[in-house]
């Protein structure tokens, strides 16, 4: 069986009910892989057998951060990850943007330590946007560019000097 081609139909609801279902079943592969990292290769929850709730709920050791989610706001680092693995060698690209493609692909980290867990970055402030640009060997405005979500100022705005006491 195969798919219609919702574009030549001009199908627009075909072509997200695809995209959303292409997007889930990546999703649902991510998850399974972590299972079977947790259980098999690293096996550290071998007997490990969470219902669906407690897997919705990440009720389990061991967490998954991806690049461009709170717990790590900088889509770039898709790069590093990219490029550490080859990916374009099965066909998974990142646009200018650091957008993946196909678009139904799923990148990421796992953690097995037991205290690890989920959390946001909360807002930065410009010294640390600053520290970060150091860090990573760029300018100060291609670091607000990629952490505009998280800025707690506007890069527009000339900082305000605060005099010593």
């Amino acid at each position: 069986m195969s798919l219609p081609s919702a574009s030549s139909a001009n199908d627009d609801y075909s072509a997200i009910m695809v995209s959303a279902l292409a997007d889930r079943l990546a999703e649902a592969f991510a998850e399974r892989l972590h299972q079977n990292v947790r259980k098999e290769f690293w096996g550290y929850a071998p007997g490990e057998n969470p219902s669906n709730e407690d897997v919705i709920g990440e009720k389990y050791q061991g967490i998954r951060p991806a690049p461009g989610y709170p717990l790590q706001p900088d889509h770039t680092e898709k790069g590093t990850l990219f490029k550490l693995l080859d990916s374009e060698r099965i066909g998974v690209k990142l646009t200018e943007s650091y957008a993946m493609w196909p678009g139904a692909a799923v990148c990421g980290l796992y953690f097995s330590h037991p205290q690890a867990h989920y959390f946001g970055v909360g807002k930065v402030e410009r010294d640390q946007v600053e520290d970060y640009a150091r860090r990573k060997g760029w300018s100060v405005a291609e670091s607000e560019r990629w952490l505009a979500p998280i800025l707690n100022y506007d890069p527009h705005r000339a900082p305000s000097v605060v005099a010593a006491a």
